[in-house]
């Protein structure tokens, strides 16, 4: 049974985490190969599943451990029509792969369900092309169309919410929240920036905000952003109301940009201190940020100083 769709899980904790970093770690640290940089297809044997279900364990028990609340984002990043397919999923094949993911998150969810603190489902999406440079850009109402799939696949199941993750263009933002409004989803938009903090074709994050919200009477939930590192976004975005609406910051433990993470053969997992100390000082400049976690590059050493830093940060 879905817990939170019909409500708001964000009142009942002052803090949630998420990990949304789990490829690069399972690549580099748990020595699993990603055709694709994908993480669904370990769903499908009883080894590779057991090794997920482990990863979203330990962020409960981490959340549980620090008083906090938790996201737990399918591993559905690539499931989309586009990038499955070159893995050699058909429609059908990757819609039961969606519904499956969320039935592993709800099988968690159920052994915790005594920890008394949130445990949210978040159906994850990710963009259709290139997450760093897209060199086919969608308009807002073809980005409707096509998400709209994967969002009507993860309604029918006991995700709370659809999360699209390291969006980099307003379009595509826009047309996912589009979507997941007509489906009757609840909805969070999650951009990356570069390293001058602006989404990567030029857009700053507050116009991106604006825009997505006049395309979609402002059906979203609120906004994050992610796969960047603090010192790329830290001073750089702009002030005004619109800080209200960005609630959650999923950082990258590397300093790279997306252009050197796109080569980088081995995993820079920054300094884990230093990036809890960052999230931190980053709760205390945006009062509304209630959502903190690590992308990529970071694993559970990382979710536990910036829990363990965040705990006595008035939000």
């Amino acid at each position: 049974m879905t817990l939170y769709r019909d409500a708001r899980p964000w009142d009942r904790a002052d803090r949630f985490v998420c990990h949304t970093g789990i490829e690069t770690d399972l690549i580099f640290n748990k020595g699993r190969d990603l055709p694709g940089f994908a993480a669904f297809p370990l769903l499908e044997t009883p080894e590779d599943r057991a090794l997920l279900r482990g990863c979203y364990d330990a962020l409960a028990a981490l959340a549980h451990e620090h008083g906090a609340g938790a996201i737990l984002e399918s591993p559905t990043w690539m499931a989309n029509r586009d990038r499955a397919a070159a893995l050699g999923y058909d429609p059908g094949r990757l819609a039961a792969a969606n519904r499956d993911a969320i039935a592993l998150m709800a099988e968690i969810r159920g052994a915790r369900g005594g920890d008394g603190l949130p445990l949210v489902i978040s159906g994850n999406v990710g963009p259709r092309g290139d997450a760093y440079a897209p060199k086919d850009q969608m308009t807002a109402s073809e980005a409707r169309d096509y998400h709209a799939e994967q969002i009507e696949w993860l309604a029918g199941t006991e995700a709370d919410i659809v999360s699209i993750y390291t969006v980099a263009y307003t379009a595509e933002a826009a047309g996912f929240a589009r979507a997941a409004r007509d489906i009757g989803m609840p909805a969070v938009v999650s951009f990356t920036v570069e390293t001058d903090g602006r989404l990567p074709d030029g857009t700053p994050l507050d116009r991106a905000v604006a825009e997505v919200d006049a395309a979609s009477e402002a059906w979203c939930d609120h906004f994050m952003l992610n796969c960047a590192h603090p010192d790329h976004f830290a001073g750089r975005l702009p002030d005004g109301a619109w800080r209200v609406r960005l609630r959650g910051m999923v950082v990258n433990a590397s300093r790279m940009s997306h252009a050197e993470l796109d080569e980088a053969e081995t995993l820079d997992d920054g300094d884990p201190d230093e990036l809890g100390r960052q999230i931190a000082d980053l709760r205390r400049a945006f009062p509304a940020l209630r959502v903190i976690g690590g992308c990529c590059g970071t694993d559970m050493r990382h979710i536990a100083r910036m829990l363990a830093e965040t705990v006595e940060v008035a939000a």
